[in-house]
């Protein structure tokens, strides 16, 4: 985390304070993964932030100084924040009425048919609707459909509240989020010079680097940035699936592709492509350009699909109906404890339907489903590394190990 000093002279507390504001920024969905470290950043540069959530448990932990989640290099800041009186959580909306910077962020899930939610940031504004003042500023910081950023500007007007409003889409991964804050550009985008002057002058508090875009512009920018990532693991995926089908380790062939050859540096590994934002960013886009993006929809058929491609191989090598699989891993992803979206416990269902018995374990994630790792290599006949945890970089054992991440250095067919 970057010096106490940096950027000093950046604050908003004195202008609050005379806006008659008593606290710098609420954060509206505060204690999530998202919101709670960006309210820790701008507690570490001396900013007064409340959290305002809808989940209790979690905003007495928040309260009591503890992180409800992993996330490195944030329990130390969040502790010191909250004993010093500059971070606070609270299941109250009326706190929304304190502060002069509201920054939004909140799920923005697909519905059951596949259509992006619009409705979901509107919907968490409306909840605050009797608390929004004149002089705020309205930031709203998930990721949306192209458009959202209108319908909260119509809604506040509807709302006869004289507030701006400015999309700054967050940018950071889970884990890194105490570093990325303050080191990744951010993008800052509102319709009028004024919102976009006090949107920058806010996260100035944090990033050096300030990118400015139309509102449209950003709202796209941030669902291609996803996209793009969701398509690169796709054709990793496809390349994985094709050399394994030719009885060829992918990961040499890789290796042999990126060895000072820097075209190919940003050529990922095979594994699942999960969590909360990939798929359904990437289902949010199609949506956006009418439901015709062959190369989104190609992706999703590739990375949703590589579960029953993994369990299909596997059946072809073993008679899996007199066996004990063990899944190690049910993480979206590895060094986390993060289950949302995650495509092991697709990978578990598959399995359960053609195994005599499917063990799953995590160090990370607490389910008293699962049993601990000693257990399941006591018990399996074959094993299945769902989630590159580091902890099994060093697995030592006799029983087949079907591991496409190459995590224990062994090879990724299967």
């Amino acid at each position: 985390m970057p010096d106490d000093d940096f950027l000093e002279g950046q604050r908003v507390s004195d202008a609050s304070a005379s806006a008659g504001f008593t606290t710098d920024v609420v954060v509206i969905g505060g204690c999530g993964r998202v919101g709670l470290p960006l309210g820790i950043a701008l507690a570490s540069r001396g900013l007064q932030v409340t959290l305002y959530d809808i989940n209790q448990a979690a905003v007495d932990v928040v309260n009591g100084g503890r992180l409800p989640f992993d996330e490195e290099g944030a329990a130390e800041p969040l502790a010191t924040a909250v004993a010093e009186g500059r971070l606070t959580a609270s299941t109250d909306p009326s706190t929304v009425a304190t502060a002069e910077h509201l920054v939004v962020i909140v799920g923005t899930p697909v519905d059951e048919h596949l259509n992006p939610n619009i409705a979901a940031v509107p919907k968490a504004i409306e909840r605050c609707a009797d608390f929004l003042r004149d002089g705020q500023l309205i930031v709203l910081r998930s990721t949306v459909h192209p458009g959202v950023t209108a319908l909260t500007e119509k809604l506040i007007k509807k709302l006869g509240v004289k507030a701006d409003v400015a999309f700054c889409p967050e940018r950071i991964a889970e884990g890194k989020a105490m570093t990325e804050l303050f080191e990744l550009p951010q993008i800052v985008a509102a319709r009028t010079p004024e919102a976009t002057e006090r949107a920058e002058k806010l996260f100035r508090n944090l990033a050096s680097q300030i990118v400015v875009l139309e509102p449209e512009e950003a709202e796209l920018a941030k669902l291609f940035t996803n996209t793009w990532r969701y398509i690169k693991f796709a054709a990793a995926n496809q390349f994985w699936m094709m050399s394994n089908d030719f009885g060829l380790d992918f990961e040499r062939i890789r290796h042999a592709i990126r060895f000072q050859y820097p075209r190919a540096a940003d050529m990922p590994g095979a594994g699942f492509a999960a969590g909360p934002c990939l798929l359904k960013d990437t289902m949010q886009l199609a949506a956006f350009n009418n439901n015709n993006f062959v190369l989104g929809h190609s992706a999703m058929l590739i990375n949703e699909g590589l579960p029953l491609y993994v369990v299909s191989k596997l059946q072809e090598r073993f008679d899996l109906s007199e066996m004990t699989v063990g899944i190690l891993g049910m993480a979206f992803k590895g060094g986390s404890d993060d289950i949302r979206e995650s495509l092991a416990y697709k990978l578990r269902k598959v399995v359960m339907l053609r195994a005599k018995e499917t063990l799953c374990t995590d160090p990370y994630v607490k389910d008293d489903r699962f049993v601990p790792l000693d257990e399941v290599l006591t018990r399996a006949d074959l094993l299945i590394i769902a989630a590159p945890h580091p902890e099994y970089r060093d697995l030592e054992t006799d029983i087949p190990v079907a591991d496409m991440w190459g995590v224990t250095n062994k090879g990724v067919r299967i």
